[in-house]
Order: structure tokens, then sequence, then C-alpha cells
């Protein structure tokens, strides 16, 4: 402060020296000029008496190093020039002076002369002969006079500049020392200069202010920090130049980035041209969002500006994991296509078998086959949806009645009803079995084993073999599904448990599986709490193993 009221009072006492130097120089030039216009009128006034009476001979051995003599012509052709050799000048007629003299009697002008590269006073008489006669002198310039000049000026701002910096020094001193002796965390209590007594008071009256805003916005910054930190969903606070000013745990764990990131442009964590123009959009005030995969993972991305008195300051980006939802939204796109399409197939036979017989395309001989063919589809129209049905009451959240089970005796009874379509297939049904008593819902359990052999019988080899084993150990109760089928491909094997999943779809209506019932076994499981793992090698066959924790 003091430095700058320092210099305020030297700038001041400066400027007022240049702008007195300025206007002194100023009127001293113009007295110079109208000095020099009275000399040229004076002494044309007297050079023309004699031009009139002897003509160009009064110039004979005539020398002037002050003016220039121009005698011309009525017509502007010159006579004579004092300093220039009259055959080689031009015609001077249009001359502004010269037409004046020729008109009034007298012509007068003030311009940059070509000839002489320099500004010139013109002054032009029309003599008794008709003839002008014309006198000039170059105009004293700025310059010129500031260079005369120049030592007085030199040693007046050297003198001034010296008492102005002494005195300056002094005041400055006199009005800050009392500002330095304020105590400004008492502001009320000082003894200064009267006129800040209200300013004093306010300044008191801020600092409570401030003080108690202070806490308040700490608190709220710490709420703040704490909710944030706590939210399973991304956020990052921009200023209107995209500067992070705020960014929560999610979002460093998303973007890859720590503490450091706050006072960063955005693009420093993510340079993503989608990004960038959802940002750009947000801060011109238009909701913007889209969804990106990041990973393994795919997150939604909610963009939106922050207005303060109808400006825009900055944005408000939002982090979403949306995998579960994406996820469970193509599942239900898929399923539903595939229930359509699954639906339309037998629905689709029956139809067309039944137009047959309505119309009487049918030979009496084959109404039989057609009728069983109608019976068959519609029977596995019949499996399907209870399939579905059975497949969206795992879905839902309620809980069905459990009670104590031996696995045992739900094995058997799976294999007594599958025995008839195993010996079609002449597929040899063994058991191994040990003790398993668990708590669980017995409709569940006896769908994951029918499903499984079911599915072990329909793509085992004729004379294949189907093994069931039941094992109790510490940790688990096991159970194992092996067969000698086809086998699996490993690059299908993750798609299994999939609904309607089927590796060979060409095979699917030969083998007349709904396409659901791996898909059940991996629900039914989860509600016991188990694990399912496979394994299988095309040609050689699959291995099922079901983990039930125990209760």
């Amino acid at each position: 402060m003091s430095k700058k009221i320092f210099r305020s009072i030297l700038a001041v006492a400066m400027i007022v020296l240049a702008a007195s130097l300025f206007i002194a120089t100023a009127f001293l030039y113009d007295f110079f000029n109208r000095s020099q216009v009275n000399q040229l009128k004076e002494q044309l006034s007297l050079s023309a008496s004699h031009v009139d009476q002897l003509g160009v001979e009064y110039f004979e051995g005539f020398e002037s190093s002050l003016f220039r003599y121009t005698l011309v012509a009525p017509d502007g052709s010159v006579l004579y020039d004092s300093q220039v050799t009259a055959g080689n000048m031009e015609n001077h007629l249009e001359r502004e002076e010269i037409s004046e003299a020729l008109r009034n009697g007298h012509g007068s002008s003030v311009r940059y002369s070509a000839t002489l590269t320099e500004r010139t006073f013109y002054e032009a008489v029309r003599l008794e002969s008709g003839n002008v006669l014309r006198i000039s002198s170059t105009q004293i310039t700025a310059g010129a006079l500031l260079v005369g000049i120049s030592p007085a000026i030199t040693a007046t701002i050297l003198s001034s500049a010296i008492l102005a910096t002494v005195l300056s020094k002094r005041m400055t001193k006199s009005i800050v020392e009392p500002l330095n002796k304020l105590d400004l965390e008492n502001p009320e209590e000082n003894d200064s200069y009267e006129e800040l007594t209200p300013l004093l008071k306010k300044i008191g009256h801020q600092y409570r202010q401030i003080s108690l805003q202070m806490q308040a916005m700490k608190q709220q910054s710490d709420e703040f920090r704490q909710i944030t930190a706590s939210m399973n969903e991304g956020l990052v606070l921009l200023d209107e130049k995209r500067k992070i000013l705020s960014i929560n745990e999610a979002a460093k764990r998303l973007f890859g980035t720590d503490d450091t990131a706050v006072g960063r442009d955005f693009l420093t964590l993510d340079r993503g041209v989608t990004m960038s123009r959802a940002i750009e959009k947000a801060l011109a005030g238009k909701h913007s969002e889209f969804r990106e995969e990041r990973g393994e993972s795919e997150y939604q991305f909610l963009i939106n500006r922050i207005e303060s008195d109808g400006k825009t300051v900055g944005a408000v980006i939002v982090c979403l994991d949306v995998t579960e939802t994406a996820f469970a939204e193509r599942n239900r796109r898929e399923f539903t296509a595939n229930v359509s399409h699954e639906l339309k197939t037998p629905l689709q036979s029956i139809i067309g078998s039944a137009e047959l017989l309505e119309n009487g395309l049918v030979k009496p001989e084959d109404t039989g086959r057609f009728i069983g063919n109608i019976k068959q589809e519609a029977a596995r129209l019949m499996t399907l949806i209870n399939d579905i049905i059975r497949l969206s009451q795992l879905d839902e959240d309620t809980t069905p009645a459990r009670e104590s089970v031996d696995l045992c005796e739900v094995a058997e009874e799976v294999l007594d009803v599958l025995a008839t379509p195993a010996k079609k297939r002449q597929v040899e049904l063994h058991l191994e079995k040990a003790p398993c008593v668990m708590t669980g819902n017995r409709q569940y359990l006896y769908e994951i084993l029918y499903n499984l052999c079911d599915n072990a019988i329909r793509y085992n080899k004729e004379g294949g073999n189907l093994k069931i084993r039941l094992e109790n150990t510490p940790e688990n109760i096991v159970l194992s599904v092996e067969d000698t089928g086809i086998g699996i491909p490993a690059e299908y094997q993750p798609r299994i448990f999939e609904r309607f999943y089927r590796v060979d779809k060409s095979h699917s209506k030969e083998t007349g599986g709904t396409g659901l019932g791996l898909s059940i076994v991996k629900h039914a499981v989860a509600y016991h709490g188990g694990t399912v793992r496979l394994t299988s090698r095309p040609g050689e066959g699959t291995v099922v193993t079901v983990l039930f924790p125990h209760s």
C-alpha cells in the first residue's frame, strides 16, 4: 500500500509537470509560428515594391538564407526562384497561394513541399505587372523547438522529480503509519482517522458474519464430503472451464485418479469424444446422458449444468453403474424374442395340421399321424409353458416353503420317471449315493435333478451311461451328474445356462428340449445358496457338479 500511495503521489506530480511543460511548449510553438508568418508578410511587402520597379533584375546578386523568393507569370510559369533554376520548375498556376493572389491580390497557405520535403509557409502578392511574387519559409518544427529548449526542460524535470520523490515519501509515511497500526481483529477498538470509523465498524460486523459463514460452510463441506464419499455412484463437479472442483471416491476409482485431480482439467481424466461433447452440451444448458462400457462394466453418465443467478457456473457429472440393469434388459429382450419363437413353432405345426384335417385334405389312413402330430406339438407347447411359468416363479422374490429333503429319494424318483426315455436311447442309469439330507424346497431340488438327467439322456450316445453321484462332505453336499454324451465345445460352455441357449439349434426339435432346463437349474441352485460347475469335452461327455452348503 505504501508503494502504491508513493507511486500515486509521484505520478500526479510528474503528470502535472509534464502537462505544464506541454502547454508551455505548445504556446511557445504557436508564438514562433505566428511571428514567422508576420515576418514573411513584412518581408514580402518590402520586396514587392522593388520587384514592381526592377523586375527580375532586382534579384541579381540577391542572397537570402532565411526566405525563398519565387516570381511567377500570370500563366503560372516560374520566372525566377532563389533556390532552384526556374526552367526546371513545374507550372505553379494551380498552387493555392498563386491562384488566390491572381484572384484577390494576396494569397497564403501552409503545406508540405514535395520539393523541399518540409512543411512550409507561403505568402504571395500580385504585382502591378500582373506577375505574382511569392515568399516562403520553412516552418519551425516542434522537434527543433524542443531541441532548443531541451537543456531548460531537462533541468526542470530532474529538479522537479527529486523534489517530488522526497515529498512523496514523507507524505506516504505520514498517511500509512496510522493505517499500519490498525488492529483488524478488533477493528472497532482502533483510534485512527475519523473518516475510517464507519469502515472499521462495517469490517467488524462483516468479520463476525464471515466467521459464522465459514463455520457453516465448513460444516456443509464436511457433510457433503461424507455423503458423496459413501455414494456408490460417481460424482464430479466442474466449473465453467471444465476444471474439477470435487470428485468422490466412486468417481476416483472409475476414472483411475486420486485427490490430485481437484483443480485439473477434466480432459486429463477422460479424453473421450462422447464425454467431451456431453459436457459441452450440458454447459450450453441442455441435459446430456449416454452409456459407455468401462472395463467389464457398463455405466450411464448424466451431465447437467449448474446455474447461479441465471448464469452457467459449471456442470455436474453423475456416473451410474448399470451393468446389472443392462444385462437384465438384454436378457429380457432375448427372453421375449425366444419365447415368441418357441411358442410359434409348435403352434404353427398344430394350426397347419388342423387346417389340413378341417379342409379334408388328409387321407383317412394319414389322419392318425396328423392327430398324433397335433398331440405331440401340444404336449411340447405345454412343457414349454410349464417351464416358463416355473422360471418366472424362480425369478420372483417369493420364498417357497422349505423342508427337510432326502436327495437320495429325489434321485431315485427322477431315475424312475426317466427310465423309459433312457431305455429308448439305450442309456444305462447308475446311482452312487450317500446319506444326503438337506433343508430346501423339494420341488426345486427335483427339477434340478430332473433337468440335469433329462439333458444327459437327450444328448447322450446310444448305449451310453448316466451316473448320479451324491456325496456328503464336511463343507458341502455334492451332487454330480455325469454322462458319456456328445459333450460341449469350450467356446459355448460360458453360455450354456442362459435361457433358450442351445449349442446345436438344428437338432433342438429332434431332442425335444425347451432350452430352459439348465436356466431353471441355475436359478434353483442359486435359491439354495449353491454353485454349479460344468466340465465337458466334445465326444467324451459332460459332468455337472452342484455344491449345496450345509444349512
